[in-house]
């Protein structure tokens, strides 16, 4: 079992940064592969980012890449999403998700997640 929870999100005008930060506990934090996904009212929930479990190999939504960081720590068990030059259709509830290791490679797919954390909101003003 793996409790993962996020934090760092809020309102921003548009351009501006935020960080958001996914800690998890439970088993072997490092035996995961993280991904962040994104889900606005009405929508399907969207793939952002993905972090191998070294953090060596990451993958990136076309809508973001240049623009967002994913990172990981697996000594303090926390994966990052930096997020610069934000824009009004980055707006939505971000959810961190945890894959186990070699269940495949299609990182957008939310069925390989085992494990959600509860979202955190960014908002994002034009």
């Amino acid at each position: 079992q793996v409790q993962l929870v996020e934090s760092g999100g809020g309102l921003v005008q548009a351009g501006g940064s935020l960080r958001l930060s996914c800690a998890a506990s439970g088993r072997a934090f490092s035996a995961y592969e993280i991904a962040w996904f994104r889900q606005d009212p009405g929508k399907e929930r969207e793939f952002v980012a993905h972090i191998s479990w070294s953090g060596g190999s990451t993958y990136y939504a076309g809508s973001v890449e240049g623009r967002f960081t994913i990172s990981r720590d697996n000594a303090k068990n926390t994966v990052y999403l930096k997020m610069n030059s934000l824009k009004p259709e980055d707006t939505a509830v971000y959810y961190c998700a945890a894959k186990p290791l070699f269940r495949g490679s299609d990182y957008s797919n939310t069925a390989l997640y085992d494990y959600w954390g509860q979202g955190t909101q960014v908002s994002v003003s034009s």
